[in-house]
């Protein structure tokens, strides 16, 4: 897929089929997510794969825009860890990357996904955390479920002229 049609037919799914989602698709997935770029190259990153479905069932429970984990064959927990590196203030842009790339991956694929936010909100944070176990010093940024969609990507015109200043505002 050209990369500008996956950019263009990109969408939130939040309804999936019951078609698994491979090991190698979610390794595919995580490896684009890899190849994003990151502050002075640091990679903060860190990524749970989690097709444990009573594990998703309480996700929900704390962050409750991600009802649709529980449909998902499978999730992306995407993390940052600060902790150590030169340039730690970067890390929630890194991961943002990150899960860009990832989302664009799974879209090539033909899988759909959600970028479901949990960072900055500590409650949502704390209870990723302890669910997952996810040690101290790494962040939860956000979860990501993928399945194959049960309706057809389209595309959007979402460009908006108005929005674009040129050499000043």
């Amino acid at each position: 897929m050209d990369v500008f049609d996956a950019i263009n037919t990109r969408r939130s799914i939040r309804s999936y089929t019951d078609q698994p989602v491979s090991d190698e698709m979610v390794q595919d997935i995580i490896k684009a997510g890899m190849l994003a770029p990151s502050a002075g190259n640091q990679r903060p990153w860190h990524f749970i794969v989690i097709r444990d479905q009573e594990l998703l069932a309480k996700v929900p429970d704390f962050q409750s825009y991600a009802k649709m984990v529980t449909k998902a064959p499978v999730s992306i927990l995407v993390c940052g860890d600060p902790e150590g590196k030169k340039w730690p203030d970067f890390w929630p842009q890194d991961c943002s990357a990150a899960l860009q790339n990832m989302l664009l991956a799974a879209r090539g694929l033909g899988l759909g996904t959600v970028w479901a936010g949990i960072y900055p909100l500590e409650e949502r944070i704390v209870a990723t955390r302890n669910l997952f176990g996810i040690p101290e010093n790494v962040i939860p940024f956000a979860i990501m479920p993928i399945g194959w969609p049960k309706d057809e990507f389209t595309a959007k015109d979402r460009f908006e002229p108005e929005l674009i200043h040129h050499d000043r505002w």
